[in-house]
């Protein structure tokens, strides 16, 4: 373990993160926030401490190594998090502890969504906008985006990339180099943030919530600027706008980049995770609509349906936004949306759970176990995109799948040890872990009401959900440390 080159990347990488204060406190002085203190104290103590961690070590130059990379990301999220609370603890009207507040911040970075903050129609501007912006530079991850500029520093990013990229096949590139993917990944990111901030603004939205919205529409984070999330502007063209671009937040990037490139849908037409995804949409709508039909008054039909369709894939990608309360609807429904996050999106998009490719391959390999049992001596592969799938791939995912419920089941347990009842605690489990916000129960719109302990918990969950687990199990291994 090269400790010094940990912590020289550390220091950069704060110093990266000080800067994202400045556009917040430039909104702030243009929409006329009267006090800007947070952002300024923020900055100077997080710029400061990455400087100061950053100019003893600057001369160690040295390739990060697979471990240095996983002990950097799982720094960084926790660091990140605590500094990343600074301008909210400061905020002199909110009142909230520092638990709330770097809770606030995990959820933002790790697009959670999950709040501890009510009454945001009169909150600052400043504190509004920074909000999103945590979130939507969480989506693609703040680690990817300092890896397209890290060969500048003198640091190598691979390491730094494997470690945060989400997703069972990781080596998959669109360049040569991994600093090439990772900006182009964020053009694309930026790209379609820009395109959805415009459509947001042309229906009605002010310029500052269709920002707002656009980031963390694609980063399926689910944080807003008003009390009421989604459900404040009643119209059903901006939540079939957003339905459109959580979908394409929780498709990977690199397939709209291919898109683009090749002006041809015929990249998301090969990929089968991503018409795996669709249809377990598809279905899980009707499913929902025909419960509708049957347990939900005839009055109401057809909103019900658009709001159905909403908060289906609102919650399928974690993005966590609401139109209406779900949790007055047939009690089946609120159960089968909230589980739906377990799944998430795709792997390499914005959004958490489990993902769709791993949903997929370990349905492919059951389907092959039942096959076998008929024909014992037969060789079965499976396959994906017409390509046979490394049985050491699908070793990790098994792996992967009993690690997340394991975890979940340790979440779940430790989230009513904390004094939440059996309902709210598998809500908070979920909205947690999976990075969906919302959950059933106490937390179903929010975590203003629960005590430290449950923060403490969600805090931990939300890390993990982020980094897919093994990125921070891994730490608790002693022959991680060992030369």
């Amino acid at each position: 373990m090269q400790f010094i080159v940990v912590l020289r990347v550390l220091g950069l990488l704060l110093m990266v993160f000080g800067l994202t204060f400045i556009p917040p406190w430039l909104v702030g002085s243009m929409m006329g926030d009267t006090d800007l203190r947070p952002f300024e104290y923020s900055f100077l103590i997080t710029f400061v401490l990455g400087l100061l961690i950053w100019i003893p070590l600057r001369n160690h130059r040295r390739e990060l190594k697979l471990r240095d990379g996983l002990l950097i990301v799982v720094l960084f999220w926790v660091v990140l998090g605590v500094i990343g609370a600074f301008p909210i603890y400061f905020q002199p009207m909110l009142h909230i502890n520092f638990i709330q507040a770097v809770f606030e911040s995990v959820s933002g970075i790790t697009t959670t969504g999950a709040t501890v903050l009510v009454g945001l129609d009169q909150l600052p501007r400043s504190l509004l906008f920074y909000r999103q912006q945590l979130q939507w530079l969480g989506g693609l991850g703040i680690i990817v985006l300092v890896v397209a500029f890290l060969p500048l520093l003198g640091v190598g990013g691979m390491q730094l990339y494997k470690a945060e990229i989400s997703g069972p096949m990781k080596d998959n590139r669109l360049s040569g180099r991994i600093s090439e993917t990772a900006k182009l990944l964020w053009l694309v990111y930026a790209g379609l943030t820009l395109l959805c901030a415009f459509l947001f603004k042309l229906e009605g939205m002010s310029w500052f919530d269709a920002v707002g919205h656009a980031f963390a529409t694609l980063a399926t984070g689910g944080f807003s600027t008003h009390d009421a999330s989604f459900g404040y502007f009643n119209s059903p063209t901006m939540e079939m706008t957003a339905v459109v671009f959580m979908l394409l937040g929780a498709t990977p990037m690199a397939l709209h980049y291919l898109a683009l490139r090749e002006f041809s849908l015929r990249a998301y037409l090969l990929s089968s995770e991503f018409k795996f995804f669709m249809l377990l949409v598809i279905v899980l709508y009707v499913l929902m609509v025909v419960t509708m039909l049957f347990d939900m008054p005839r009055i109401g039909w057809l909103h019900d349906f658009r709001w159905a369709l909403f908060n289906l894939v609102s919650f399928i990608t974690t993005t966590g936004f609401s139109v209406t309360d779900h949790t007055t609807w047939p009690y089946f429904l609120p159960v089968l949306l909230i589980t739906t996050a377990l799944i998430g999106g795709c792997a390499g998009s914005t959004s958490g759970g489990l993902k769709n490719v791993r949903l997929l391959l370990l349905t492919r390999q059951g389907l092959n176990e039942i096959r076998r049992l008929v024909h014992p001596h037969a060789e079965f592969v499976v396959k994906m995109g017409g390509r046979a799938i490394e049985p050491s791939v699908i070793s990790a995912v098994w792996a992967f799948f009993s690690a997340y419920v394991f975890v979940f089941v340790l979440i779940f347990f430790a989230m009513m040890m904390t004094g939440l009842d059996m309902v709210s605690a598998y809500g908070a489990a979920i909205a947690t872990l999976t990075s969906l916000g919302p959950g059933l129960g106490t937390v179903a719109s929010n975590f203003a009401s629960v005590g430290n302990g449950t923060l403490i918990v969600s805090i931990v969950a939300m890390i993990l959900g982020r980094l897919e687990i093994f990125t921070v199990l891994v730490l608790f291994l002693p022959m991680f440390w060992r030369r």
